[in-house]
């Protein structure tokens, strides 16, 4: 079923992204073969930012294809699934942004980067922009009932 705009998804997306936290990202390496991690993304309405190593098999594989697949999954048996184009924001004041948000979020969603990277100037410290080309909510209650997946595309 399709949604006409995220604003039709947005208060099922976030409950679900907010009680989910981490996702399964699925990248494609330098071969063509897909390679899966959990990650944890944190969404500002439909743009997700993951904070995240620079030196990493994921920035080399992003490298080569900028675009990536997200799946949230619980034991409700609820699903979003986000397709996204991955890209790299260098800007200081957005990683300093980014790094505030995640410090400054209540856990589950936030947590404390320094945990991590010595500081927001940390050579290793990385900000992924998630740009979503499709969003996708499902759920087996939805399967048993014959109702089709809600999508949205930009």
């Amino acid at each position: 079923m399709p949604a006409a705009s995220f604003k039709e998804i947005e208060k099922t997306f976030h409950e679900r992204v907010s009680r989910i936290v981490w996702c399964t990202v699925t990248t494609v390496d330098t071969k063509g073969r897909p390679r899966s991690r959990l990650l944890h993304p944190i969404w500002e309405g439909a743009t997700g930012w993951i904070a995240t190593g620079r030196q990493t098999l994921k920035a080399k594989h992003l490298a080569g294809n900028p675009y990536v697949s997200l799946t949230y999954w619980d034991q409700n048996q609820e699903q979003v699934y986000a397709d996204c184009r991955a890209e790299w924001i260098d800007e200081p004041g957005v990683k300093r942004r980014i790094w505030d948000l995640l410090k400054e979020t209540p856990s589950p969603m936030g947590y404390d980067p320094g945990a991590f990277w010595k500081d927001v100037d940390d050579p290793g410290y990385g900000v992924l922009k998630l740009t979503p080309w499709r969003i996708e909510l499902f759920s087996l209650a939805d399967l048993a009932s014959g109702t089709p997946p809600t999508v949205w595309r930009p």
